[in-house]
Protein backbone atom coordinates (compact mmCIF):
# COMPACT_ATOMS: atom_id res chain seq x y z
CA UNK A 1 0.00 0.00 0.00
CA UNK A 2 2.66 2.33 0.72
CA UNK A 3 4.05 2.27 -2.86
CA UNK A 4 0.63 2.78 -4.43
CA UNK A 5 0.99 5.34 -2.56
CA UNK A 6 4.26 7.01 -3.77
CA UNK A 7 3.11 5.77 -7.37
CA UNK A 8 -0.14 8.20 -7.13
CA UNK A 9 1.44 10.86 -4.77
CA UNK A 10 4.13 11.26 -7.92
CA UNK A 11 2.97 9.66 -10.79
CA UNK A 12 5.98 7.30 -10.63
CA UNK A 13 6.64 4.35 -13.25
CA UNK A 14 7.02 0.98 -11.99
CA UNK A 15 10.42 1.26 -12.88
CA UNK A 16 10.72 4.25 -10.28
CA UNK A 17 9.52 3.10 -7.65
CA UNK A 18 11.26 -0.29 -8.18
CA UNK A 19 13.86 1.80 -7.02
CA UNK A 20 12.82 4.08 -4.56
CA UNK A 21 11.64 0.90 -2.76
CA UNK A 22 14.67 -1.09 -3.56
CA UNK A 23 12.85 -4.21 -5.11
CA UNK A 24 12.14 -5.62 -8.55
CA UNK A 25 9.69 -3.98 -11.03
CA UNK A 26 8.14 -7.46 -11.87
CA UNK A 27 7.46 -7.49 -7.63
CA UNK A 28 6.35 -3.95 -7.94
CA UNK A 29 3.89 -5.00 -10.55
CA UNK A 30 2.91 -7.74 -9.50
CA UNK A 31 1.89 -6.25 -5.92
CA UNK A 32 -0.07 -3.46 -7.59
CA UNK A 33 -2.07 -5.72 -9.89
CA UNK A 34 -2.93 -8.96 -8.50
CA UNK A 35 -1.93 -8.09 -5.04
CA UNK A 36 -3.51 -4.55 -3.99
CA UNK A 37 -6.91 -4.96 -5.68
CA UNK A 38 -7.89 -8.25 -3.23
CA UNK A 39 -6.65 -5.89 -0.28
CA UNK A 40 -7.41 -2.53 -1.17
CA UNK A 41 -9.84 -2.33 -4.03
CA UNK A 42 -10.39 1.78 -4.60
CA UNK A 43 -6.66 1.91 -4.28
CA UNK A 44 -5.99 -0.38 -6.78
CA UNK A 45 -8.32 1.33 -9.30
CA UNK A 46 -6.63 4.35 -8.45
CA UNK A 47 -3.00 2.85 -8.86
CA UNK A 48 -4.23 1.60 -12.16
CA UNK A 49 -5.11 4.79 -13.90
CA UNK A 50 -1.74 5.81 -13.05
CA UNK A 51 -0.18 2.72 -14.40
CA UNK A 52 -2.40 3.31 -17.40
CA UNK A 53 -1.17 6.58 -17.95
CA UNK A 54 2.63 5.66 -17.81
CA UNK A 55 1.53 2.74 -20.55
CA UNK A 56 0.61 5.09 -23.09
CA UNK A 57 3.18 7.63 -23.01
CA UNK A 58 6.41 4.96 -22.61
CA UNK A 59 6.56 4.92 -26.63
CA UNK A 60 7.15 8.62 -26.20
CA UNK A 61 9.66 8.07 -23.05
CA UNK A 62 11.59 6.15 -25.00
CA UNK A 63 11.76 8.36 -27.78
CA UNK A 64 13.15 11.14 -26.23
CA UNK A 65 15.56 8.66 -24.31
CA UNK A 66 16.92 7.81 -27.98
CA UNK A 67 17.08 11.55 -29.09
CA UNK A 68 19.11 12.22 -25.82
CA UNK A 69 21.40 9.32 -26.34
CA UNK A 70 22.08 10.62 -29.83
CA UNK A 71 22.63 13.88 -28.89
CA UNK A 72 24.87 13.58 -26.53
CA UNK A 73 27.14 10.85 -29.15
CA UNK A 74 26.84 13.82 -31.31
CA UNK A 75 28.37 16.41 -28.61
CA UNK A 76 31.49 13.91 -27.84
CA UNK A 77 32.20 13.80 -31.56
CA UNK A 78 32.46 16.75 -32.13
CA UNK A 79 34.70 17.73 -29.15
CA UNK A 80 36.64 14.69 -30.25
CA UNK A 81 37.34 16.11 -33.59
CA UNK A 82 38.38 19.68 -32.36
Amino acid sequence: MEIAGYIIDTNATVRQAAKQFGISKSTVHKDLTERLPQVHPQLASEVRKVLDVNKLERHIRGGLATKDKYLKEKKVTAISEK
